[in-house]
This record gives C-alpha cells, structure tokens and sequence, in this order.
C-alpha cells in the first residue's frame, strides 16, 4: 500500500475575532490558491489514490475537494473519519485504512497528528517533523502489516514548483 499524508492548506487564523469554531474554520483565499498549486505537483508526481479520507474538520475536507479534483478523484468518494482530528492516535487511522485493501490511500489531517503519524509509520520514538500547510509525505508498505518506507516529504513549497 503507499499512503499519502497531506496537512490541510492555510486557514483562518484561531486569533481573528471572526474566527468560527475551531472544527469551522475553512482555508483563506491564499490558502485554497496554494494548495490548489501544491495538489497540481502531487499529480505531476503520479498519485492516484483509490481512496481519499479527510477530518471531519472544514479546512481538511476542503484540502481534500482540492486535491480531488487535481487528481480526478471523485469528490463524491470522499470518506470522513474521526481518526483523523488533531489529536488522535495515529494507530486508529491505520488500522482503519488496513481495513480497506487500498493501493494508494491518501489522508488528510492536521497537526500534530500528521507528524505523529510520520512518526509512528518511521518507527521513531518521538515526533521528528513538522509538516507545513499544504506539505506532503507519501510511504510505501514494506512487507509485514507494520513497516512502512518514507518515499519521500515534500514542502509546499517543492509540491508547488513540481506541478507549475
């Protein structure tokens, strides 16, 4: 299975007095833009992934329309899972997508649980990245049900050049 993690794009910031509710909080204008752009060099790298599965979070179901329609995902197929808010234990996203039989399975989430997944898939004893809005990792299952590959961890920023 190769599976990709995505943290969801820039949104409304928490300290704006218009701020809706934490789970409320949809990407900004800037944010829908670059991470449109970022998605565009997720597909330059190939992804196709048979499932797509975001937070139930605003700001993390609109990163992953985006990256549906980049990648010609049906937005329609898109699954919500509770696994995936801020703070959950990376291990009952997994053991929900071990359930699916997918080939490629894309998440999208927040911090810190993105680095805490990266870092229970890398088999570290503690977090070792920080991913940034719109970033990107992707690992390969390697054998056995708990090893996992990093393939490779792109900034936004990398992600954005690839797919200009």
């Amino acid at each position: 299975m190769i599976l990709y993690i995505v943290r969801h794009g820039i949104a409304v910031d928490r300290l704006d007095p218009k701020c809706p509710p934490e789970a409320e909080r949809p990407l900004t204008a800037r944010g829908v833009q670059k991470t449109r752009s970022a998605a565009l060099g997720l597909r330059a790298l190939g992804a196709k992934p048979d499932v797509l599965i975001t937070s139930p979070y605003v700001r993390a179901a609109q990163t992953a329309e985006i990256l549906a329609e980049a990648l010609g995902y049906p937005p329609e197929k898109i699954r919500v899972s509770e696994a995936l808010k801020p703070n959950e234990n990376p291990a009952t996203i997994l053991n929900e997508i071990f359930r699916l039989r997918a080939k490629e399975v894309m998440l999208c989430g927040h911090a810190p649980h993105v680095d805490h997944l990266i870092s229970h898939l890398a088999g570290a004893r503690g977090t070792f990245t920080a991913m940034k809005k719109a970033g990107m990792a992707c690992f390969e299952q390697a054998g056995g049900h708990g090893r996992w590959e990093l393939v490779w961890y792109l900034t936004p920023k990398a992600l954005r050049e690839m797919g200009d």
